[in-house]
């Protein structure tokens, strides 16, 4: 999955990262920045959701369309589609010249706009990504987990660098006896969680 990335894809990544280390660097205001996570979150993502169920993938919180690219791979390994979500219009916009240029628009259904309000409608979801304005998780969380299939996968970033922040919808999720949940090391901290059998 990893040794063949074609190569569209693997240069919208590396000037993805070249954006967003810029970002970092330059005093681009938070909400103009890309925020996007690190290839090895990308990695470990990509992993995730092929071993999933059986269902549907989502992202909510697709800004450039990064780690939408990590999920194409993963997409493409095993013959889903990722349904993926953006609020934000000049996000949005960059995220459909990334999934044009690295050549993904076959994998991955992009929509702009409010995932809360797409959620009530899904169901048997087997893995959702989930990387938005903070202030939310806690409403994505509870919205998510009721649709997951079992054995479906819910990964939230930020558990580590933001933890204060998200406490609330951690300590829910680690103590919800829907899922199993673990905050895993990797990048900025991933929340997993696992849909237990009702």
């Amino acid at each position: 999955m990893f040794g063949d990335i074609p190569h569209p894809v693997l240069e919208r990544m590396r000037a993805l990262e070249a954006v967003d280390a810029a970002d970092r660097t330059d005093g681009t205001p938070r909400m103009e920045r890309l925020r996007q996570i690190t290839p090895d979150t990308g990695r470990l993502l990509a992993i995730l959701a092929a071993s999933s169920p059986e269902g549907t993938w989502i992202e909510i919180g697709t800004s450039a369309g990064y780690s939408a690219l990590w999920l194409a791979l993963a997409c493409r390994e095993t013959g889903r589609r990722l349904t993926t979500f953006e609020v934000l219009p000049h996000k949005a916009e960059l995220a459909r010249e990334t999934f044009r240029t690295a050549g993904v628009e076959d994998v991955i259904d992009f929509v702009e706009g409010d995932a809360l309000e797409h959620l009530p409608a899904m169901g048997n979801v087997a893995f959702c990504f989930l990387d938005a304005e903070k202030e939310i998780y806690g409403d994505c969380y509870e919205a998510v987990v009721p649709k997951l299939a079992t054995g479906g996968l819910l990964v939230a970033d930020n558990a580590i660098d933001h933890q204060e922040t998200l406490q609330p919808m951690l300590d829910r999720a680690l103590t919800d006896p829907r899922v199993g949940a673990v905050i895993v090391p990797v990048g900025k901290g991933e929340l997993v969680c696992r849909r237990l059998a009702s």
